[in-house]
């Protein structure tokens, strides 16, 4: 791959996994097996902003919960899907859906699942705490772990590579 700075720069479009991206991979049970995640109020502030500037972001996770989709969409995320156990076919229809190139997309992930869609994207990158295989095909690591800022710091980079983040 060329410089992956220069490839943060053609960015359109953003997906993320949830587990391990957006959260840092662990749930609290509450005692009624209630599942409950922290994510990260920065990671909130660059997807929002993100959304708000004209971008496409997109959640494409293997959980479903009603919260995370509620928090998501506050955040002004429409493209989000849930219960996904192919994560590449939903991947692939999502680029075609909104006409995007390869190269137009940074995709997120931390674990197996994520590996075929990492494989084929035009931006992979990977939170610090990622598994072995994924940092492998990862073109850029963050320096933030999952749940801590990583999402935060992709988005912020592309934002600032376009001009687009609000403090120079």
């Amino acid at each position: 791959m060329e410089n992956p700075l220069s490839a943060f720069a053609k960015i359109k479009a953003f997906v993320f996994d949830v587990d391990g991206v957006m959260t840092a991979g662990t749930v609290l049970v509450g005692e009624g097996g209630e599942l409950m995640r922290t994510v990260s109020i920065r990671d909130g502030y660059a997807v929002q902003l993100a959304v708000k500037l004209g971008y496409r972001v997109a959640i494409i996770t293997g959980g479903n919960s009603a919260g995370i989709r509620k928090r998501f969409s506050k955040l002004g995320v429409t493209d989000y899907y849930s219960g996904v156990k192919q994560k590449k076919e939903v991947y692939v229809a999502y680029l075609e859906r909104h006409g995007l190139a390869k190269d137009e997309v940074l995709y997120m992930g931390d674990d197996i699942p994520d590996y075929e869609v990492m494989q084929i994207t035009g931006l992979a990158t990977a939170p610090a705490d990622a598994c072995p295989e994924i940092l492998a095909v990862s073109h850029y690591v963050s320096g933030q772990k999952g749940g801590e800022g990583c999402v935060r710091d992709v988005i912020e980079r592309v934002l600032k590579l376009n001009g687009s983040w609000p403090v120079a």
